[in-house]
Order: C-alpha cells, then structure tokens, then sequence
C-alpha cells in the first residue's frame, strides 16, 4: 500500500471576531470545520465548492501560512502542525503553491529572472549564481516559453504567460507537492486548456503531487484523480473523479454539477436549482450545514451532523439520506 505523501487528520480553523475597546472576543468564524484527507505521491486530489466555502483557508492552514486551530498536518508521516518555523522553512522545499492571480503574485519591479530565482537565492540551491542562471532558463523552457524572455519584467506579458512564469517559480526548488489556488480561473478559457495541459506534463514528468482548489468542476474533472467536495467548511462527499460526475451523491454536489453548462443545444439538461443563501459561518445553521437548502431535508437533518460514510469503494457521502 502506498503511503500518503500529505494527510490532514480533523483539520479546524477559526477567526476570532473582536469588538469594542479592549477587543474582547464575542464570536467565532468557522472558516473549516473537520476536515481531513490524504494525498499520494503522483496523486491529483481537488477541493471543489462555491466562494467562502473555506477551500483557499484550508490550503492556507495546512500550509501554516495562517495557524490552524485544531487537526494535525503529517508530511511524509512526520507531524508538522506544531513544527517550528526553523522546519517550515525547510518544507518550503518541498511544499509549493501557485496563486489565483498572476497579475498580483509576480513583484513587477523585478525581472522574470529575479522572481524565478529568489526561492533558489534564499536555499542557495545550486550554489552557484551561474547554475542558479542556467536553472532559470531551463524552467523557462519547461513551461513553454523561451530562455531570452529572463530579462524581461511581468507587465510584457500576457495573463497566460505571467502564470507559465508562476509555474516556473512553483518548480525552482523541485517541490513534491504543489498546491494550485485557482491557477486557471483568472485567464481566458482557451488559455485555460494550454496551462493545465502543462501542468499534468509537468506531473507526469516530475512526478508532482498536486492539490486543486477550484470552483469549476470542469476544471477539476480534467486535473484531478479524487475529488473532495466542501460546503460551509465542510466535506459533503470524497470520490473519484469519475464516480464524482457519472453518480453524485449529495444534493450539493449535484445542485453543482446540474450548473455545469452543457455545450450540446440537442441536449437536454435537468436544472437543480438550490433556494436561499448559503448561511453565515459566524453562526452556521445546527445539525448538517446544509439543511437549510437541501431539497431533501429531514427532521434529523436539522439535529446532528452525518459523518461521512463510505457508500462503495472510495466514494463517502455525509447525508442522512444514506445514513438512515
């Protein structure tokens, strides 16, 4: 059996809110709420659900960019949730992310050189400026763009060029996992295609570990392997990508994926159109979180929370309608 490369057990955070003049705490944001997930060597896994859901606070989280509030993070089966920043640092070698946006991730007083080349200049790996140099130019090619370009600053560069350049900078370290905030949604559609078909090049070549936050499932559905699907800072279902979009479970994710835009006019398409507002994770509603929506809601809905619960191999489910 193969041992994960990344496993979040009970993973939580919350933001305290402070009000008044001595800042005393009244309240809490349940931004993730008991989340855990394993990510093997080679494997895609995608976190896929709508704005605010917490996706991008739980990647923060296990990255320890913010302190997660409860849950354990286990790297290579080493417990790096309390590890200190001394070790962090030097997991910055092998965990990186590439953000939503290349417009604002790449500093543009410095030259694509200089942004590729400063996590190699701060681990002083290779050790010499010139093979640092002659690195820079090899990733260069690795994602598609030519080695003269170096010299040149981001804002001489497209949207789709600018995140080839973040990809770029993701590998200088020769990470084990890079984490992808986003890394498609700010660009055009076409474009969107070339950058994840050079991500999964780069995965296969590189061996890489990847984990996806996105909302759009189309996305997810071509990068990812297993696919965890959240809602108010919790799983709702954990599957295969596949089994994901052939059999979804959950009324969520099935309200998702009726939303996916089918291309084919001659086509018909069944429409499951969610009412109200997701409720506020300053006071997220008793019981299963998504009652409150749920075309299917039961009286024991609105009273305890369903554990996820394995349905058939590998595909789990949190919903009373299979747990009673």
């Amino acid at each position: 059996m193969i041992e994960p490369i990344l496993k979040v057990d009970a993973l939580e955070k919350r933001f305290p809110i402070k009000k008044g003049l001595l800042r005393k705490t009244v309240g809490y944001v349940h931004a993730v709420d008991d989340i855990s997930f394993e990510l093997k060597p080679g494997e895609s896994l995608g976190l896929v659900g709508e704005s605010g859901c917490g996706k991008s606070t739980a990647v923060k989280s296990l990255l320890r960019l913010i302190e997660p509030t409860g849950g354990k993070i286990f790297f290579e089966g080493e417990d790096v949730t309390h590890a200190p920043q001394s070790r962090l640092r030097q997991l910055r070698n092998d965990l990186q992310i590439i953000f939503q946006d290349p417009y604002s991730s790449l500093n543009p007083r410095l030259k694509v050189s200089q942004s590729i080349s400063e996590p190699m200049d701060i681990f002083k790996t290779p050790a010499s400026k010139k093979a640092r140099k002659e690195r820079v130019a090899e990733l260069l090619e690795k994602v598609g763009l030519r080695p003269e370009f170096a010299d040149r600053y981001p804002h001489e560069f497209s949207g789709g060029q600018r995140q080839r350049i973040c990809i770029a900078r993701a590998l200088a370290l020769n990470p084990k996992i890079i984490i992808g905030d986003e890394p498609v949604s700010a660009l055009d559609v076409s474009i969107q295609a070339q950058v994840i078909n050079l991500m999964k090049h780069l995965q296969e070549e590189l061996n890489l570990s990847y984990l996806i936050i996105s909302h759009d499932l189309a996305v997810i559905e071509h990068m990812c392997d297993r696919v965890c699907v959240m809602y108010l800072g919790r799983f709702v279902e954990v599957a295969d990508d596949t089994e994901i979009i052939s059999n979804p479970l959950h009324p969520y994710t099935q309200a998702l994926l009726s939303a996916v835009y089918e291309p084919n006019p001659e086509q018909t398409q069944n429409r499951t159109v969610l009412t109200g507002d997701v409720p506020s994770p300053i006071n997220p509603p008793p019981g299963c979180h998504f009652h409150t929506r749920c075309p299917h809601v039961k009286d024991i809905c609105r009273q305890s929370s369903p554990p996820l619960v394995e349905l058939s191999p590998g595909h789990m489910v949190a919903c009373h309608l299979y747990n009673t």
